[in-house]
């Protein structure tokens, strides 16, 4: 490296002022594109997701984080909407308004408490395509975060969605708006998997605020915090 400097000092000397400016544009290239590894990119994609993870989190886990946001809002179950109509027709439209709070609640309590699930998942996985998913689109680290560990995520983060909705009374209500809708006549039973469609709707958010945080990192140099993130997002 010593070698390379003296080599460009000395074709310094007698050069116009726009040459000089040039030739020292040159060597901070030189020097930058030989500083920046695959594993540097590998470590500013992880730092990247990982600043996803702990803005995502802390922002889902406000009260009315989930509730309040019209992207990330869990709504009551699609695949059973007939029982909502039926309810809400019948006058019993509070049972079914306590049960999405308490829903999205239980979301917001178990986003605090996901945290550590999924920075240990970013910091764990492998990267051999890094240099890909840097010239990829803006949630190419998001897509491959979640093509990699959903499976494992979910394994992990069902128990900590279901100890939630039971926290904040979700299981409850909705089984007494169940039971309310089983017991009208002519009426067919339901009985769908509360805890599989919370942690669903949970995971779906989180990654989306992730997502928006690695877009968020790509365009905007100011949101690359540290020197790695603008050395590694800088090659875009």
């Amino acid at each position: 490296m010593k070698k390379i400097l003296i080599f460009f000092v000395v074709l310094l000397v007698g050069c116009t002022s726009a040459q000089i400016s040039k030739t020292l544009s040159t060597v901070g290239s030189v020097l930058n594109s030989e500083e920046l590894t695959e594993g540097d990119v590998a470590a500013g994609l992880k730092e990247a997701l990982v600043n996803g993870v702990n803005k995502g989190s802390d922002q889902a886990s406000q009260v009315d984080g989930f509730y309040k946001d019209p992207l990330l809002k869990i709504p009551f179950p699609p695949e059973i909407e007939k029982v909502e109509t039926k309810l809400r027709q019948l006058g019993a439209g509070k049972l079914v308004d306590d049960f999405v709070l308490s829903l999205n609640r239980g979301a917001e309590k178990a986003a605090a408490e996901a945290k550590p699930i999924f920075v240990d998942a970013v910091k764990s996985m492998t990267v051999q395509d890094a240099w890909g998913i840097l010239k990829g689109e803006d949630n190419a680290a998001t897509e491959y975060l979640k093509r990699t560990t959903s499976t494992q995520l979910e394994a992990k983060f069902k128990p900590v969605i279901k100890e939630s909705l039971d926290g904040v009374g979700a299981t409850k209500h909705f089984s007494t708006v169940v039971n309310y809708y089983n017991k009208i006549p002519l009426i067919e039973d339901v009985n769908p998997n509360l805890d599989d469609y919370a942690t669903q709707k949970a995971m779906e958010g989180l990654f989306l605020l992730i997502e928006k945080e690695e877009k968020n990192i790509r365009e905007d140099p100011i949101a690359r915090t540290t020197d790695l993130l603008k050395r590694v997002f800088a090659e875009q």
